[in-house]
């Protein structure tokens, strides 16, 4: 595998988008040049992020999320 990473990946296991051994890694997201925590998904070519909302849940117990538009800047924890 090599280092470069995805446009997008998610952290949701039911995702078409999600990938353990990546995710396993260590990935950073800076968001308009802040670090961001708690980011659930990301995509760099439409420049999204998808955050957790606090402790709110949905309908199926889910973590509720907000999309959040900007610069995404994904990168391996240790190299960033």
């Amino acid at each position: 595998m090599t280092d470069t990473l995805p446009d997008r990946l998610a952290s949701n296991p039911d995702s078409p988008f999600y990938n353990e051994e990546l995710l396993a890694k260590g990935i950073g997201i800076r968001f308009n040049g802040a670090e961001k925590t708690n980011v659930d998904e990301y995509c760099v070519s439409e420049g999204w992020v998808r955050v957790t909302a606090g402790n709110a849940k949905d309908r199926f117990g889910n973590p509720m999320t907000i999309k959040l538009k900007g610069k995404v800047e994904p990168y391996l924890k240790g190299q960033g």
